[in-house]
């Protein structure tokens, strides 16, 4: 083969999916921070369940969920909370980090999209994740509590595609987020404010149905319900028929809308390029 086919560029086709598997690769070499985060979300999820259970022990139906469900509720949010980075982490840091030291130029002139690029690569690590700080905590859960588990394998993969829902919706959070350093010389004081409604509005902290009110109705609203409570409500199967596919199309919107709000200020930050520190 000629040095010209070698220097060809790869199609978008397989550029992707190979950007995806060496971020599933890339964490997966993480071996003790993976474990250090299975005992710590095991650890918090033992915590919160207990708490869960004092509180439905006074309320037995609170916010339309059974103490079995709440319980559920949960493990589920710790099998998630690595996959679709409730606590913010992932990509975010190291594209500031690249937009600060005016290494995103370079990025910039490759012959890929940036968006797409980092879409790739949170997927890959979102998958590791699951995988590997998803499944021990789910496990270690079903062993001490009785969980509201479904037995329908159609139930297991709508979860499953709610689960990329919330991964999408999460990464086009966090890219708007990153992108922010394009104008802001510390952007810590954003992804503190990230943080706080990624564990608010979630529904990380409690269910959004225990939200009373127009506050209820306002972060059931938001995009950070799509994050985990959707994901959540599809695996206990309160959302069952037409209520899945009104789940799955709330998370479709907001994913498309933020990716082209992301991909609009890409735009934006990219025709004035002002790299800060470059």
């Amino acid at each position: 083969m000629t040095a010209a086919a070698h220097a060809r560029p790869r199609p978008a086709a397989t550029v992707y999916p190979a950007v995806a598997a060496g971020a599933f690769r890339r964490y997966a070499t993480y071996r003790v921070a993976t474990a250090a985060g299975v005992l710590t979300n095991t650890v918090f999820g033992f915590v919160l369940a207990y708490v869960y259970l004092a509180l439905w022990d006074q309320r037995p139906q609170l916010g339309g969920y059974g103490p079995e469900q709440a319980v559920t509720f949960v493990w589920v949010g710790q099998a998630m909370i690595g996959a679709v980075a409730l606590l913010g982490g992932g990509f975010q840091e190291e594209l500031q980090e690249r937009i600060r030291s005016g290494d995103i130029a370079i990025d910039l002139h490759r012959p890929v999209d940036l968006q797409l690029w980092w879409l790739a690569h949170d997927c890959g690590r979102a998958a590791f994740q699951l995988l590997g700080r998803g499944v021990g905590p789910m496990a270690g859960g079903a062993l001490a509590f009785d969980l509201h588990l479904p037995t329908d394998p159609l139930v297991w993969l709508l979860f499953l595609l709610s689960v990329w829902g919330a991964v999408v919706v999460s990464f086009a959070i966090r890219y708007l987020l990153g992108l922010a350093s394009f104008w802001l010389l510390d952007s810590s004081g954003l992804l503190m404010l990230g943080t706080f409604l990624g564990v608010f509005a979630s529904g990380m902290l409690l269910p959004l149905t225990v939200f009373p009110g127009l506050l209820g109705d306002v972060v059931r609203a938001l995009p950070w319900a799509a994050m985990l409570q959707v994901p959540a409500d599809i695996l206990l199967e309160r959302r069952t028929g037409t209520g899945v596919l009104t789940g799955l199309l709330f998370q479709a919107c907001w994913a498309v809308a933020l990716l082209a709000a992301g991909r609009a200020l890409q735009l934006l930050a990219t025709r004035r390029v002002v790299v800060q520190g470059g």
